[in-house]
């Protein structure tokens, strides 16, 4: 895939029962929970928000939007077990709770589930979006280039090799994932499209500031 490349719509049939089954099982702290049926892609598909990862062995379409946020994905090509997550900040102040908004916590959680899900870390593979600069206000916080960095150097220290990337510049982006086949699909947003959503990152960074003394933003569904 190019990371780049236009969404285009799925032809295969939603398969049933799977989003009951979804909805119903248990999900451990910090996991997605917001399930649904997309109609352009014809999928069952999950909505990951900031501070959310999910992982599964089935092509439910993992779905979210960022702006100035990462999201990972990482698959085991030889389990051909994948999942995604989404933070907000490189790193969290001391006695913070909510961890998986932060990416030295996100990526611990995406990693730990995917091998408990029988993925092995020598066959792991990522593909890394996000850290925009969306909005102009913010960009002396540098933060969408703070958090690739913080990604990159990661993974390159767990030595789990980025085959695919599309980050920083100005553009707010959708990310899909399909987490068995490990297909990622990005569309770029026009940057115009963030001025209605300008002032829920606002907010968001207002909040992570508190626990932080940093400056964050929040993806943009």
């Amino acid at each position: 895939m190019t990371p780049t490349s236009s969404i285009t719509p799925s032809t295969t049939a939603p398969r049933g029962g799977r989003l009951e089954r979804l909805r119903g099982a248990a999900r451990r702290p910090g996991e997605a929970s917001f399930f649904f049926y997309d109609a352009f892609f014809k999928s069952d598909a999950v909505k990951v928000l900031p501070g959310e990862y999910f992982v599964d062995d089935e092509d439910v379409l993992i779905m979210t939007t960022l702006g100035s946020c990462i999201a990972a994905c990482i698959w085991d090509r030889v389990a051909r077990v994948g999942g995604m997550n989404h933070f907000m900040l490189p790193d969290a102040g001391a006695g913070v709770s909510d961890g998986g908004r932060y990416g030295s916590f996100a990526m611990e959680l995406l990693i730990n589930e995917l091998l408990k899900r029988g993925a092995n870390r020598m066959t792991l593979e990522a593909k890394v979006f996000g850290g925009a600069a969306v909005i102009s206000g913010m960009n002396s916080l540098n933060v969408g280039e703070r958090n690739t960095k913080f990604v990159l150097d990661y993974l390159a220290t767990e030595r789990i090799p980025v085959v695919s990337k599309d980050v920083q510049e100005i553009y707010p982006r959708k990310v899909c994932f399909l987490p068995h086949s490990g297909k990622a699909m990005v569309k770029r947003l026009a940057p115009t499209n963030t001025e209605a959503v300008a002032a829920l990152e606002r907010d968001a960074a207002q909040k992570t500031r508190k626990n932080t003394n940093v400056g964050g933003s929040v993806d943009l569904f």
